[in-house]
């Protein structure tokens, strides 16, 4: 009676390219072997996958044909134990199986009679020494990937905005790449502006192009990788750090921690989470003059067109046509125009109070950098402390971890400051322009920046009477601006001021000013 065996055939991508594990040198061997010995070969199966496990697709089927024709097969042989696996306590799980079946695994090149318990011995060094193989390549890989990233290189697939490239040296890196970069540096933008929440936002961004899910531009929004700085977790002894980048940042480091906050709700922005739609621009901000409750926005179907109305769902059932209250709204804009006249004297109060806070700027960044380097001088002092056995291991990781965050907080607070400009005419002339025709950028604005405008003028909500806009408060800067014009026209034809006389004590703030 003839022995009858199956060859099983392994290779894995990088042993074959590395050590020449070729499916064809393989099959020569088994097959010289079982010529020599008088086997009869009765399949051949080819294996292209990891010895880690034995999850292998047609490891599996052969398995399988063991199961259903028991007996028919004597011998399972390949040429190493490793072809038949990397790991050892699978390896003797599956030697019993295989038994069970009446099959004997067998490597031509290692041979192992294992009906003699001593040679069990040797079976477990010939398992046991790719496993350590595998083990000690990932440790190497991990070392090796931790300390890229200290260097400061991206390691992984690129994130959204970023592509991966590879130098002609063939070192690894990543660069931005258009127009996802773009994309994505207007969801920051878009999200530090506080007009929609971060799910209004990810919808408008899918429209720009955004190919993501929103839990995955939730991760994106919290990457540090976006300005500039990539995260090394925490190994061991060693804490977890930002290091800054090889790459090119998409963002500022400000831009990055004013998102932050927002996330995390430290930021008092305006952030209404409607849904409103270009008829409805006021939504959101139009209270009803008689309850006081937010209008909604509604359309009715007309003989030939719809009507739009802003309507209150509450028993009183207030109404207004939307058309009319828009144009309203336009009309009360426009006396909050500055008149051509005075463009010279706001240059002038601007440009002056630029000066101050670029100087205010400077002297904050100065006080900052000194509080950094005193943090960074007492943690010196605390490692030579340490050094010397003054100070005991678990006191210096305390004050390590004290003065890490206090040194954080500090350059965080540092990179939030606005840099010094030395000529700002080109944007003062253009802003100036803006302001002075406020009504018309209102109305050529999109829907976003318009809503952002009106949250500017009307820091509280109004309401519409007797054709009239009435709120409880104005912005400080758009009122004194209606002051001033209404003061002006006030004056006969021919009457001269000195504009250069007024105060030009103004806030730090914008269009939100702190009240003196």
């Amino acid at each position: 009676m003839s022995i009858i065996a199956d060859l099983y055939i392994r290779v894995s991508t990088d042993e074959q390219a590395e050590k020449g594990y070729s499916q064809r040198n393989q099959e020569e061997v088994l097959r010289k072997y079982c010529s020599i010995n008088y086997i009869e070969v009765r399949n051949v199966i080819y294996e292209d996958h990891s010895a880690k496990t034995f999850n292998r697709p047609q490891w599996n089927k052969l398995l399988l044909n063991f199961k259903r024709e028991k007996n028919k097969c004597d011998f399972v042989l390949f040429t190493k134990w490793d072809r038949f696996s990397r790991n050892a306590g699978d390896a003797y799980q599956m030697i019993g199986i295989l038994r069970k079946f009446g099959v004997e695994p067998q490597a031509i090149e290692q041979p192992l009679d294992l009906s003699i318990p001593e040679n069990k011995m040797m079976l477990a060094f010939y398992l046991a020494a790719p496993e350590v193989e595998n083990d000690r390549r990932a440790l190497n890989t991990f070392h090796g990937m931790r300390r890229a990233k200290k260097e400061g290189r991206y390691m992984g697939t690129a994130p959204f905005g970023y592509a991966n490239k590879s130098k002609e040296d063939g070192t690894k890196y990543i660069a931005l790449v258009e127009p996802a970069a773009s994309v994505m540096r207007w969801i920051f933008e878009e999200i530090a502006r506080g007009v929609f929440n971060t799910e209004q936002v990810y919808h408008l961004a899918c429209k720009r192009g955004f190919k993501r899910t929103k839990s995955n531009m939730w991760g994106l929004i919290r990457n540090p990788i976006y300005y500039g700085k990539i995260f090394v977790p925490k190994y061991k002894d060693e804490e977890s750090i930002l290091v800054t980048g090889q790459h090119e940042p998409l963002i500022s480091e400000g831009l990055f921690y004013n998102v932050q906050d927002i996330l995390d709700g430290k930021s008092r922005i305006y952030r209404p989470k409607i849904k409103t739609v270009v008829e409805f621009p006021l939504r959101g901000f139009f209270i009803c003059p008689k309850c006081q409750k937010n209008l909604q926005g509604s359309k009715c179907k007309g003989r030939h067109k719809y009507y739009y109305y802003y309507h209150c769902e509450s028993q009183c059932k207030f109404r207004i046509n939307a058309e009319t209250a828009n144009e309203l709204f336009i009309e009360n804009f426009k006396k909050y125009q500055p008149i051509p006249e005075v463009k010279k004297l706001y240059s002038s109060v601007l440009y002056e109070t630029h000066r101050e806070l670029a100087n205010n700027a400077g002297e904050q960044k100065k006080r900052l950098l000194e509080q950094i380097k005193d943090y960074e001088l007492r943690l010196t002092n605390a490692r030579d402390l340490l050094l010397t056995s003054k100070i005991d291991p678990d006191d210096y990781k305390l004050m390590k971890e004290d003065y890490g965050v206090r040194i954080t907080n500090l350059e965080r607070e540092f990179s939030t400051i606005a840099k010094d400009k030395h000529s700002i005419e080109a944007l003062l002339n253009k802003g100036i322009d803006n302001l002075i025709k406020i009504n018309q950028a209102y109305l050529d604005m999109d829907l976003s920046d318009s809503r952002v405008l009106i949250g500017l003028v009307y820091p509280e909500k109004f309401t519409i009477r007797e054709n009239k806009i009435q709120t409880a408060r104005v912005n400080k800067i758009v009122e004194s601006i209606y002051l001033i014009n209404k003061e002006l026209e006030g004056k006969k034809n021919g009457t001269k001021d000195d504009f250069y006389l007024l105060s030009r004590r103004v806030t730090s703030t914008g269009f939100k000013p702190v009240t003196f």
